[in-house]
């Protein structure tokens, strides 16, 4: 594919310069074999050192699990199970419900399902791979009417297993907490727990905010009189069951539709600050301590801001800004990075070239092992499925 000149332009205050876009990225296909992947999720589920991945297929209905097969074979379809069947999941990710060491799936449904599932993994880990061996069941106290949207595996309250921070969209939507009860397979004996009231919750992060020692949330909600990124302010953990409110507190940009969340690592440059993709806005990113806001606005020929990721892509020693897009029609691209140099200066690079449509959450890990980071993302319109994009730095 030729590349693409990028012209001269002013736009809210950050000039950007005039470069040529590089071929995109070498795309290598984790799994095609459903239809509207939906998200992805990380963890090490069986202990070898390599982050495996979870995705729900929204319109497919299915959720599945991969195992991550290490280096040599990362470019070639990856081994996965179907660990359950349901309809209109939006999220999955990967989560030790019962404590037996075998990482089980939670999945989030909107639509007509309105539901949060469990996907329980067999124990065995021979097994993983085995569809039949998984079980499905939902918890009957998130059946309340909610389209959910994402889910935040948290220990809240520090008591029993595991607890979720869940979060939904539409009428009644909110972001709350569903406290595990002391056999976590006692489905009935889940707690829901709602602290805020919601217009569209996008991203969810598990952060000390205010350095008390506790985690709090991170929040995107995209849509409402609410809208913004803002934090839930965790009341401690001996005070977390006993359904003492979270106090919100607001970091800004209420004025646009926020997407995605990522936050700066510790040591960066963009240390503490917290970007978010805005839907026809760009990029905001609130920088502490005052959480003033800059915008970086959206290159030429882009979709619009979905999934975003904070990380040094080649290897000079600055944060950079990666992000995926929705609306990326025709010739537009999907998936780019943004560097910023010395005199303030934004240059935009290729990743995904126009194929792709709608892309999603973005992970950055390095599945090649050569040093340099890759992008793992999923695309649901063209039906490219669960992908990753190779950096080509090394």
């Amino acid at each position: 594919m030729p590349a693409r000149i990028v012209l001269v332009s002013l736009a809210l205050g950050n000039l950007w310069s005039t470069i040529a876009l590089a071929a995109p990225w070498a795309r290598h296909t984790i799994d095609a074999s459903s239809r509207g992947a939906d998200g992805v999720r990380i963890a090490d589920v069986n202990g070898d050192g390599l982050m495996d991945l979870a995705t729900g297929w929204e319109e497919g209905g299915v959720i599945r699990a991969y195992l991550n097969p290490g280096p040599k074979t990362s470019k070639q379809p990856w081994p996965a199970v179907t660990v359950g069947n349901v309809k209109s999941p939006e999220d999955a990710v990967f989560a030790d419900i019962d404590g037996d060491g075998a990482m089980d799936v939670v999945s989030s449904c909107e639509g007509k399902t309105r539901n949060i599932f469990i996907h329980w993994a067999p124990n065995a880990p021979a097994n993983y791979l085995k569809g039949d061996a998984w079980q499905t069941e939902k918890i009957p106290c998130a059946d309340n009417n909610q389209m959910w949207m994402f889910c935040l595996p948290m220990q809240v309250d520090w008591r029993h297993g595991i607890d979720l921070v869940v979060s939904s969209k539409g009428p009644n939507a909110s972001v709350g907490w569903l406290e595990a009860p002391a056999n976590p397979h006692d489905l009935a004996a889940w707690k829901y727990h709602r602290l805020y009231d919601a217009g569209w919750i996008m991203s969810l992060i598990a952060r000390d905010m205010d350095r008390d020692g506790d985690q709090d949330v991170l929040v995107s909600d995209r849509k409402g009189p609410n809208r913004g990124v803002l934090w839930l302010e965790n009341p401690g953990n001996e005070n977390a069951s006993d359904d003492r409110p979270w106090n919100t507190r607001r970091l800004g940009a209420s004025d646009r539709e926020v997407m995605f969340l990522a936050v700066g690592n510790k040591g960066s440059d963009y240390h503490n600050s917290v970007f978010a993709t805005c839907r026809g806005n760009g990029i905001a990113m609130l920088s502490p301590p005052e959480w003033s806001l800059t915008d970086i606005p959206m290159p030429a020929n882009c979709g619009t801001g979905k999934g975003i990721a904070i990380t040094d892509v080649n290897l000079d020693g600055n944060s950079d800004v990666i992000f995926t897009c929705e609306s990326a029609n025709g010739s537009k691209s999907g998936v780019r990075w943004l560097s910023r140099d010395e005199a303030d200066i934004w240059k935009d690079h290729e990743i995904s070239g126009p194929d792709g449509i709608k892309f999603d959450r973005i992970e950055m890990l390095d599945l090649d092992q050569d040093g340099d980071l890759d992008l793992v993302t999923c695309e649901e319109r063209a039906n490219l499925g669960v992908i990753w994009y190779e950096n080509p730095t090394r």
